[in-house]
């Protein structure tokens, strides 16, 4: 699904996190460090049984951050098709992402 993990390996930094809105079966609400933002990538992409389509905005730019809207459309093993629609904000410091946070 895309080429998320090649993005994190290139522009995160080794001690960035990760944050959801809540728990849930396919990502905890935070993570923590590249390595562990990785594999939760990973299992989320697992997850996916398949991607019918997926969107993300220009984004918005700031000086220390940005952020962009971001829509999939995918059946999800055990749970059906669904749309996820999610504006994700991103912080950056020393150069390298330090956070990203996903609202609904």
């Amino acid at each position: 699904m895309g080429k998320f993990e090649d993005a994190q390996k290139a522009l995160f930094a080794k001690d960035a996190v990760s944050l959801e809105p809540e728990d849930t079966p396919m990502a905890p609400k935070e993570t923590k460090g590249l390595p562990a933002i990785i594999e939760k990538g990973r299992r989320f992409s697992s997850g996916l049984e398949t991607v019918h389509s997926m969107k993300v905005s220009d984004p918005v730019v700031a000086v220390s951050s940005f952020a962009c809207t971001m829509t999939l459309d995918a059946t999800i093993k055990g749970m059906g098709r669904t749309t996820i629609s999610e504006l994700c904000v991103y912080i950056v410091e020393g150069g390298k992402i330090a956070s990203e946070q996903f609202h609904p």
